[in-house]
C-alpha cells in the first residue's frame, strides 16, 4: 500500500514536470490575475491567517487579483500541490518541503514565519513522565516525515531509545492532531508529539501532561524552522514582485502579532472557522502563539540537520548525507530586500 502511494506521488510529479509549460495568466500590467495559496488548518499558520484577516495580501497584489486560498491537512499533501503546480505559494512545514523539492526541485523556500510550537505530551496513565519512558510506549506523530515525526525522532535518539517494533523501542503510529484527545481517552496511544494547540488542549482535559515544551523539542532548543513560506519556481520567473509582496504581507502579520496580540486571537480564530468548520476558545490561541517564537528568518543548518534525520528513517532516498545541500533550496534574497525597505 506504501508502496502504491509513493509510486503515484512520482507520477504525479513527473506528469506535471512534463506538462508545466502552461503560462500563468496575467492581465495588461502583466501581473498574475490570481494567486493560488496554500495553508494549513492549524494555529501555527497564523501569519498567513493575519495577512488574510488584514488584508495585507490584497495590500500587496492589489484588488484586481483573485487570491484562491486552499486549506491542508497535512504538510505532504500541500507540498505535492506545489511540486505538481497546483499551488503558487504557501506556508508549509520544512520536513515535507524539503522531502518533495528533493524530488521535483521546481520550488523554492523565500521566508520564514515561525519556529517552535510543538510540544510532547503523554497521558496522565501511561507512566510517560521523561523521554526514556517511551520505551516500549506507542507515540502518535501527525504524519511520516512532518516536522514533528523529525523533532520525535531526535528527541528518541537523545535518549537512546530506538523507534520500531522489537522490545524497548518507541512505537510511532500516524493520528491526526486533532484526533488525538480522543486517542488519549480511548487509551490507544501513550503520548503524542504535537502542534499546538493540541498538547495543551489535552492538558487542560485533564488527560494528558506536557513532557517536553516547546523550548525544548530539537533541533536547537525549540528554535527550528515549523512554517515556512514557498514560492514555486514558475510563478517566482514570472510574477517575482508578487512573491515579494506575499513575503511583506508575512512580515507586516508577524508585527502585528507581536505589537497587537490580543486582537491577533479573534483574528486567527476568524480564519480557523473558515477553514476547518470550528473556531477554538481564545485561551488556547493565546497559549499556542506563547509557544512560538514568530520569525521570518531561517537558518539553513537547522535545516539540513533535520533533513539528514529524514534521510536516515529513509523518508528520503537517493540522497547521500554527506551530500546534501539546500542552499539552492533556500533563497532569502526576496526577504533581504524587504528588510531592507526595496
Amino acid at each position: 500500500m506504501r508502496r502504491m502511494a509513493w509510486m503515484l506521488t512520482m507520477l504525479l510529479i513527473a506528469s506535471w514536470m512534463m506538462t508545466a509549460c502552461g503560462e500563468i495568466a496575467v492581465g495588461p500590467n502583466g501581473k498574475a490575475k490570481k494567486v493560488r495559496l496554500g495553508v494549513f488548518k492549524n494555529v501555527t499558520h497564523a501569519a498567513a491567517y493575519i495577512a488574510l484577516e488584514n488584508g495585507y495580501f490584497k495590500q500587496a497584489w492589489g484588488d484586481d487579483v483573485e487570491i484562491e486560498v486552499t486549506a491542508f491537512d497535512n504538510g505532504s499533501d500541500l507540498s505535492i500541490a506545489m511540486a505538481t503546480g497546483d499551488i503558487d505559494i504557501g506556508f508549509v512545514g520544512p520536513g515535507p518541503a524539503t522531502t518533495f523539492y528533493l524530488k521535483s526541485k521546481n520550488y523554492r523556500v523565500v521566508s520564514g514565519s515561525n519556529n517552535g510550537g510543538a510540544v510532547l505530551v503523554a497521558s496522565n496513565g501511561s507512566n510517560v513522565n521523561s523521554v526514556k519512558d517511551l520505551a516500549d510506549k506507542t507515540v502518535a506523530i501527525p504524519s511520516k516525515g512532518n516536522t514533528n515525526d523529525i523533532s520525535l525522532r531526535m528527541l528518541l535518539q537523545q535518549a537512546g531509545v530506538p523507534v520500531g517494533k522489537s522490545e524497548g523501542s518507541a512505537h510511532l503510529i500516524v493520528r491526526s492532531p486533532s484526533d488525538t484527545l480522543i486517542s488519549f481517552r480511548q487509551k490507544e496511544i501513550d503520548a503524542a508529539l504535537v502542534p499546538e494547540p493540541w498538547g495543551t488542549q489535552i492538558e487542560k482535559a485533564g488527560v494528558g501532561h506536557i513532557v517536553v515544551d516547546w523550548d525544548q523539542i530539537p533541533p536547537n532548543h525549540g528554535d527550528y524552522p515549523t512554517v515556512i513560506m514557498v514560492a514555486s519556481d514558475q510563478f517566482l520567473k514570472g510574477q517575482r514582485d508578487m512573491v515579494k509582496g506575499a513575503v511583506r504581507a508575512n512580515l507586516e502579520a508577524i508585527a502585528f502579532m507581536k505589537e497587537q496580540p490580543d486582537k491577533s486571537y479573534e483574528l486567527i480564530n476568524n480564519e480557523l472557522k473558515k477553514f476547518s468548520g470550528k473556531g477554538l476558545d481564545k485561551a488556547l490561541i493565546k497559549a499556542s502563539i506563547s509557544r512560538l517564537k514568530l520569525t521570518p528568518d531561517i537558518d539553513v543548518k537547522v535545516m539540513e540537520e533535520m533533513t539528514r534525520v529524514s534521510i536516515d528513517a529513509r523518508y528520503i532516498k537517493d540522497v547521500r548525507k554527506e551530500d546534501l545541500d539546500l542552499s539552492q533550496f533556500v533563497d532569502l534574497s526576496l526577504l533581504e530586500e524587504v528588510k531592507q525597505g526595496k
